[in-house]
């Protein structure tokens, strides 16, 4: 069942609604990226407990994600919809591709993807900068 839920991050003193799919009490899988927090990626799963505030803060991530997860940000010199034939062939070759505030793109990659996505960027004449987890 898809619920929307209020994740309080204790590390980073935020919180952020996501929409997740609920498949326990206090266990959630990610629907789609977390454009905050690397590690909650489409596909990973997760238990909560309810904080003093009302909120649902993660005590351990018990299913990582099985895709292979890099995020982008993408050139202004493009339209988002340049960026779609990337994005509709990772969708039709069983991937997930997001872009959020209309510059930043995550792309979630099954376990062996066939296509090198740098060079098809490049092969398109594409351009972003990746964005790296610090961690």
């Amino acid at each position: 069942m898809e619920v929307e839920i209020e994740i309080y991050d204790k590390r980073e003193h935020s919180t952020t609604r996501l929409y997740v799919e609920q498949i326990a009490d206090n266990k959630f899988r990610m629907l789609d990226n977390d454009i905050f927090n690397f590690r909650l990626t489409l596909g990973t799963e997760f238990e909560t407990i309810i904080n003093n505030e009302g909120k649902h803060q993660i005590v351990k991530i018990t299913k990582e994600s099985e895709y292979i997860t890099r995020c982008f940000f993408l050139s202004p010199e493009y339209k988002e919809s340049d960026y779609r034939l990337l994005g509709d062939e990772l969708t039709k070759r069983g991937g997930f591709w997001q872009v959020d505030f209309g510059g930043i793109a995550t792309a979630n990659f099954p376990k062996g993807f066939e296509f090198d996505i740098d060079r098809l960027a490049s092969d398109l004449n594409l351009s972003w900068t990746e964005i790296g987890d610090d961690e």
